[in-house]
């Protein structure tokens, strides 16, 4: 007797199954392609997977005597392919450019962030722990990197570049928790920046700019705000013939000249051995010849070594670090540099950092989820134990409309100090830029 299942996959069942029922014939399908698969399938061949995937998916099903509506056999092969060759319940969120995050809080919930807001999918699930934990082992393994009881959380990337990070109990609570910041799979243009209303297009001018002369740039702000974007951003001002180096924890910038060499930390093995540091990366970067370092986040003792390169010939040098505003910005560089060396006295830790850093540029997530660079700010030297600072660019916020931020990005009419570096290299901003009549 031939069963006729048909009904919403999407919803978890079909027809007048139980959920529970339509769980196990799932399993059992699946576990059957697994067997079945032909081991001899390359998976650097996606469509030959794809295709011997297919063949034993249809010859299964008629073993086993199912019969599908054509709708329900598609998104029932969409879901056993998505176990078997992507990442399981959020492949679809994967591929959705609409969602920008996606949070995993242990088996049975799921949220993402879309258009700066988190939503709830009450439709998308994993079946228990095992479940959460094989799709984390499946995106970290080609990385070499673990998450187990010794080491319960970790970082790494897709392929595209995307965000990872896993927690894993004894520490996590809930069970796996997996969180995937996601990249766009076209890097964002100064355009849509400011179509998104992030910055202006004098500020991209001023920015654009600032890179070319090789100012020293941090770009700082709160989890999410968008500082790696941003920062994308301004490593595509960085002209072609120069040689970039990268130093990240788990690679994500997508720059685009042809002469870039990336490299990425690396945590230590099961035996605790063979850890290699960003601090350890940026202090063999300074022998690689650069003309630019960009370190994609000072978190740690490499704050010292960055700024040691900022000031010792190379300039230009880009970064991005956690803070609540561009006054904090400094005060945690003086915390990180104090975690790579605690000798250093604080005057001589700010002396490092006025000499140092020339452009804090402070980006924050708005109560609306929108990006904004809400301050460019110059570092201008010292007063006494005190960094001074002066702001070239604000946003000032008006209130709110139909749940939305309103206000303006506005240049604060100061000329910046290094305003003198532009006519040197023969880049002519106009006065407006500043704020100083119109163009």
């Amino acid at each position: 007797m031939r069963a006729n299942l048909t009904g919403n996959l999407s919803n978890g069942g079909l027809g007048g199954l139980r959920e529970a029922s339509f769980e196990e014939i799932k399993r059992k399908v699946q576990t059957a392609l697994i067997n079945e698969l032909n081991p001899k399938a390359d998976s650097t061949q996606p469509e030959q997977v794809e295709r011997v995937l297919e063949e034993q998916f249809n010859r299964i099903l008629n073993e086993q005597g199912y019969t599908l509506s054509r709708n329900d056999r598609d998104q029932w092969l969409a879901a056993i392919r998505a176990e078997i060759l992507g990442y399981g319940p959020i492949d679809a969120l994967l591929r959705d450019n609409s969602i920008t995050e996606i949070m995993v809080n242990g088996p049975h919930k799921v949220y993402i962030e879309q258009n700066g807001r988190i939503h709830e999918l009450d439709h998308i699930k994993f079946r228990d722990d095992d479940h959460v934990m094989h799709i984390i082992e499946r995106i970290i393994s080609p990385l070499g990197r673990r998450c187990d009881e010794s080491s319960p959380y970790v970082d790494a990337r897709l392929p595209d570049g995307s965000r990872v990070n896993a927690v894993i109990p004894p520490i996590s609570l809930v069970g796996p928790v997996l969180t995937i910041r996601k990249f766009s799979k076209t890097p964002l243009q100064p355009d849509d920046l400011v179509k998104l209303g992030t910055l202006t297009p004098g500020m991209i001018d001023f920015l654009k700019a600032c890179v070319e002369v090789k100012l020293n740039m941090v770009v700082s702000g709160g989890t999410g705000s968008g500082k790696t974007t941003l920062l994308n951003v301004l490593s595509g001002f960085i002209p072609e013939g120069e040689r970039v180096i990268t130093i990240e924890d788990a690679a994500e910038l997508q720059l685009r000249q042809p002469h870039v060499v990336r490299m990425e930390s690396r945590p230590p093995n099961i035996e605790g051995k063979g850890r290699i540091t960003v601090r350890d990366l940026v202090a063999n970067a300074l022998r690689m010849r650069p003309d630019r370092i960009i370190v994609g986040e000072c978190r740690g003792g490499e704050a010292l070594d960055m700024l040691q390169a900022m000031n010792t010939g190379h300039e230009g040098s880009l970064t991005t670090i956690h803070s609540n505003s561009p006054r904090d910005t400094l005060r945690r560089l003086e915390t990180l540099v104090t975690m790579g060396e605690s000798q250093i006295p604080f005057k001589a830790i700010r002396e490092q950092i006025a000499s140092a850093v020339h452009l804090i540029v402070h980006q924050e997530r708005m109560a609306d989820g929108s990006r904004k660079i809400t301050s460019i700010t110059e570092v201008i030297g010292m007063d006494g134990d005190v960094v001074n600072t002066q702001q070239l660019f604000v946003f000032e916020q008006t209130g709110m409309e139909n749940g939305r931020v309103v206000g303006r990005l506005r240049a604060t009419g100061i000329r910046p100090t290094f305003a003198d570096r532009f006519e040197l290299a023969n880049i002519h901003l106009h006065p407006s830029v500043f704020g100083f009549g119109h163009r």
